[in-house]
């Protein structure tokens, strides 16, 4: 098989303020950092993480902590396997998550809103801004996804699910605000549908979890 480059960085940050530490993690988070151990993690060598890594590796030095950033050309086989299917059950945890958001979260909103009758715009481009950051997160596990976990297809399938949710939901409110348009648009029962407040769309209720 193909060997595989990366760079492992070892790092230690000043444990207070707790900020410095968690900023560094999350920033190593971000790119898709697999830690080995406490301060310890890999990554792949291709340009665009070394040159993060590089950013990285400045933010720790500012916040008064030491780093070794060492690339590693040659592994063992055996290790080589172990490393990359450690980042491809990292992706797939990932891609679980949105899948558990899309079928648990996003459905029974739908549902939710659908059983109340609530087909306002308001509510359907409320519930687009919520499909819209499960896609956007989507994308930004892919992009560090360098390895092809088995999962990314389901997640894809579940927002393509969860799309087609949203599709009917809006067509359901296209067919309330005719019904509403062509009555009188001065009587108050309109008007609320039509233009809802916030505390009136949600019915002094708050959204299933």
């Amino acid at each position: 098989m193909d060997q595989h480059q990366y760079m492992l960085l070892i790092y230690q940050v000043p444990s207070q303020p707790s900020a410095a530490r968690v900023s560094v993690w999350r920033e190593l988070k971000k790119i898709g950092a697999l830690y080995l151990q406490q301060s310890v993690c890999i990554l792949p060598a291709t340009d665009a993480l070394v040159a993060a890594l590089q950013k990285i590796t400045e933010r720790i030095t500012e916040l008064s902590g030491t780093y070794h950033l060492l690339p590693l050309h040659t592994l063992p086989e055996a290790e080589d396997n172990k490393i990359v299917d450690a980042f491809i059950a990292q992706s797939n945890l990932q891609y679980d998550e949105i899948i558990e958001d899309c079928d648990v979260n996003f459905s029974k909103e739908v549902e939710f809103e659908t059983y109340r009758q609530n087909f306002t715009y308001a509510e359907a481009e409320e519930i687009r801004q919520d499909l819209d950051k499960i896609r956007r997160w989507y994308d930004r596990v892919v992009e560090r996804d360098l390895f092809g976990a088995a999962r990314r297809d389901d997640a894809l399938r579940s927002i393509e699910r969860c799309e087609k949710l949203l599709e009917e939901f809006e067509e359901k409110v296209f067919l309330r605000q005719e019904e509403d348009e062509s009555q009188d648009p001065s009587s108050e029962d309109a008007r609320k549908r039509l233009h809802p407040r916030r505390s009136e769309r949600r019915g002094g209720h708050s959204k299933p979890l």
